[in-house]
């Protein structure tokens, strides 16, 4: 999994209340099992027509905001189903990290596990943060995760919270195979002892 440590970039403004996981990936799309190639049909119903044309008013299909990397969005982010196909297809697009004032606890968790930093911040604070990224490409937010801080273009900074473990699973790469992958050599000792002391197994 890669790495979070700190990043600068564009944010999309989606000031959207209940964004579902059926929003943010359709269910005709959960029949691969593969993490990548969703990022096309990231909020397809929204992004396309019937047609397959792109929606110009779309935050995403705006020139300024193809690249983002960050997404500002409203309450209850995630909520609905459990399916992972949300945070792949969101990572997938280019945006690792989601700032919103509440998620949904499954969604929440399915972010760390996949690389995402979902930001949990009151709603005064997401406000100003919807505004600084409405202002376009020009205006390029940065979230250091070490330092647990999101900071505006205009150089505010809001502080987060977020669980030590999570924090340290993102920072160091670690999906679960890979915090299973720390314990390699314990694994392989066990192994070799069980192996001399049971040799019939």
């Amino acid at each position: 999994m890669e790495k979070f440590t700190e990043i600068t970039g564009t944010a999309a403004p989606m000031p959207l209340v209940n964004i579902d996981t059926d929003m943010i990936i359709p269910k005709v799309f959960l029949k691969t099992i593969k993490r990548s190639g969703l990022g096309v049909n990231l909020f397809d119903e929204m992004r396309y027509d019937r047609e397959g044309n792109e929606i110009p008013d779309f935050v995403l299909n705006q020139p300024q905001y193809r690249d983002a990397q960050i997404l500002v969005a409203g309450d209850n982010f995630g909520c609905g189903s459990s399916r992972e196909h949300a945070p792949w297809a969101i990572k997938d697009f280019g945006i690792r990290c989601v700032i919103a004032p509440s998620f949904a606890d499954i969604f929440h968790n399915n972010c760390f596990k996949n690389g995402i930093l979902p930001i949990v911040l009151p709603q005064e604070q997401v406000d100003v943060l919807m505004k600084d990224a409405e202002k376009g490409s020009n205006a390029r937010m940065t979230i250091d995760l070490e330092g647990q801080t999101v900071t505006t273009s205009d150089g505010e900074k809001f502080p987060f919270e977020v669980d030590a473990f999570k924090k340290h699973c993102l920072l160091n790469g670690l999906d679960d195979i890979g915090l299973t992958l720390e314990k390699g050599a314990a694994i392989d000792s066990y192994e070799d002892s069980l192996g001399q002391s049971r040799p019939w197994v």
